[in-house]
């Protein structure tokens, strides 16, 4: 979403309270100027004064529908306006750039799926959708670039989301807008636009021998993993392959989206999520892994999926 566009609704939306409510603070104003003897002297009106008051006013329908038309109409442009901001980033465009987020007390760990991690810092290329998938280390933090008009919590325990797409190179202040203890001031950093030529020479000089994914495959194999889980489905556990993005059956016959969330609490909670004709074997790794890890699990399992390569052939 861009920038300009939220802040034309913004800018627009302003105005319109005086707008809104002139009519009716001019009718309470000309009633107090039409009966203001009345209102001063109650009811010790003079026979005279009495004679002196002015006739009825005669009502005016389309002055009425005019007064409700008109201001019904600006608030339904603007809602239907800031509807369609609020949908469009909701939902990031197909292709967008992914970086992964782990927020800690008080530091960003960002990382790319080519492998570069970045600590308070993320390079990004100029006119390219960026989603970020984002979780929280400890304490519920805020990732705030008030440029990119962009700002989502970054909870504990589950993945929240945001896109932004950066239209001009440069360098622009990140913040966690969150308190999240004693140096919540300090959990800074700054988001780096380059060109794409320029990203691209970044890239490779700070590009790492194992991809994301990579990183995930070895840690599959370290904690064993790939014992239970055989890709021809007869181990302990479900074969991965293909399987990423696909609707699971639990034992109790609910279903769910093998997503991010899914897989996250597959390793932290496994007993939460029983599958039919598998027995509950399957350790918990709470404690044994951060949200770094998890992520880079996330990424191999996705990889399954796409089929992309995962070791050197």
């Amino acid at each position: 979403m861009a920038a300009a566009s939220a802040d034309g609704c913004l800018h627009l939306g302003r105005p319109r309270r005086p707008f809104v409510l002139f009519p009716h603070r001019s009718r309470a104003v000309l009633y107090v100027l039409n009966f203001r003897d009345d209102l001063l002297l109650h009811d010790q009106v003079s026979p005279a004064l009495e004679a002196e008051r002015p006739p009825a006013t005669q009502q005016s329908m389309a002055l009425e529908i005019t007064g409700i038309a008109i201001p019904s109409l600006i608030c339904i442009f603007l809602f239907l306006w800031g509807a369609s901001l609020f949908f469009a980033a909701a939902q990031s465009p197909q292709g967008a750039m992914a970086i992964f987020v782990v927020g800690k007390q008080w530091m960003w760990h960002l990382q790319h799926p080519e492998g570069p991690r970045e600590i308070n810092q993320l390079h990004i290329p100029v006119d390219v959708p960026v989603r970020l998938t984002m979780t929280s280390e400890d304490v519920i933090h805020d990732f705030f670039v008030p440029a990119f008009r962009m700002k989502m919590d970054v909870v504990p325990g589950r993945y929240t989301s945001e896109w932004f797409e950066a239209t001009k190179p440069g360098s622009y202040h990140l913040f966690c807008a969150q308190y999240c203890g004693t140096l919540h001031s300090g959990m800074t950093g700054t988001i780096e636009v380059m060109s794409l030529t320029g990203y691209a020479q970044w890239l490779r000089e700070n590009s790492t021998a194992e991809s994301m994914a990579q990183m995930g495959l070895q840690l599959f194999s370290r904690l064993g993993c790939d014992t239970c889980h055989l890709s021809d489905g007869t181990g302990a556990g479900p074969a991965l392959q293909g399987r990423f993005g696909k609707q699971v059956t639990l034992r109790d016959g609910q279903n769910r989206v093998m997503d991010g969330a899914y897989v996250r609490q597959s390793i932290l909670d496994p007993a939460s999520l029983p599958l039919p004709n598998y027995r509950p074997v399957m350790p918990t790794f709470r404690g044994q892994v951060s949200e770094e890890h998890i992520l880079q699990l996330i990424a191999y399992i996705k990889s399954l999926a796409s089929g992309e390569r995962t070791q050197a052939p």
